[in-house]
């Protein structure tokens, strides 16, 4: 049930209700925490994003208030300023409220403004975290952040495109996510890929350095584009990445062919034994456990 679609009702009370700001992590339900999956089956009222998997969802209570406030490109269901709104008038009426959010709502998930909103509105709350979708991503496509031979340094940066003049322009730090050494990753960049690896060349990196985009990543559907800072963007284009999906750039990109579980994990067999058939046996493969690049082409 959406409240949003019925008049609010906000009696008064005595006090503010508490917040609590959740991660939903970076799709996979298996991949919440135990203190995240607690909240959920306790909640009251929810206020979820676009990226909250159906799957997560039905860990709330049947009795529990959904209303969807997601952001999509070019479609928001409701402003930020109104999402703050929403939620100090709901805490205020005395409403336990619980604001499910993708990823960690700490990390390019706007909670930092939320909860310095709540702060100042003298609403409590607590921030419960989840794991990243950097984290989920480089997981299940087999790409270490940091490794002592390729990265010391890890950035995560937010590639939306902003109007400037007649032009859409990424305002980045291009020189310093063009140093050595370090392992970069793009929330939100997938419009703006060709315009961030042109400007990392520009600005110094080889435009042979690894990278990849990482599609609805630990999800079933998950696919993993990867080739050059040069190829990538025409890779991603021959395969129609769409959103949601990270972009990874940095030398660690070239150990996924190493440390892809999922890809070891498809050439071990698996010895089966069929019931029916005494004393026989047949040696079945295992399943697929996810979608594996080799040299740009998905499989």
């Amino acid at each position: 049930m959406s409240l949003l679609n019925e008049p609010l009702q906000f009696a008064a009370a005595a006090g503010p209700a508490l917040v609590t700001l959740v991660g939903a992590g970076p799709g996979d339900p298996d991949l919440l925490t135990l203190k995240a999956a607690k909240a959920l089956r306790a909640a009251d009222v929810v206020l979820y994003d676009h990226l909250v998997g159906k799957e997560v969802l039905d860990l709330l209570p049947h009795s529990a208030d959904r209303i969807y406030v997601g952001k999509e490109s070019g479609h928001h269901t409701l402003t930020q300023d109104a999402i703050i709104d929403l939620l100090v008038r709901l805490a205020r009426s005395g409403r336990p409220v619980l604001r499910l959010k993708g990823g960690d709502p700490y990390i390019f998930g706007r909670g930092g403004e939320e909860t310095e909103a709540l702060a100042a509105h003298g609403i409590p709350f607590v921030v419960i975290p989840g794991i990243s979708a950097a984290q989920g991503a480089a997981a299940s496509a087999g790409i270490p952040l940091t490794h002592r031979d390729h990265a010391a340094t890890l950035v995560f940066a937010t590639g939306h495109l902003r109007a400037q003049g007649d032009a859409r322009v990424v305002d980045l730090d291009w020189p310093m996510l063009a140093r050595p050494r370090q392992t970069v990753v793009i929330y939100m960049g997938v419009g703006a890929l060709p315009v961030i690896c042109e400007q990392l060349i520009r600005h110094g990196m080889s435009p042979d350095t690894p990278a990849a985009v990482v599609e609805q990543a630990t999800r079933p559907q998950q696919r993993t584009i990867a080739g050059s800072l040069q190829t990538l963007p025409t890779l991603a284009l021959v395969h129609g990445v769409k959103p949601p999906a990270l972009i990874v750039i940095g030398t660690v990109v070239s150990l996924r062919d190493r440390v892809d579980a999922s890809a070891i994990l498809r050439r071990q067999p698996s010895e089966t034994t069929v019931q029916g058939t005494p004393n026989r046996s047949v040696t079945m493969p295992m399943r697929d456990a996810k979608n594996v690049v080799v040299s740009g082409m998905v499989t």
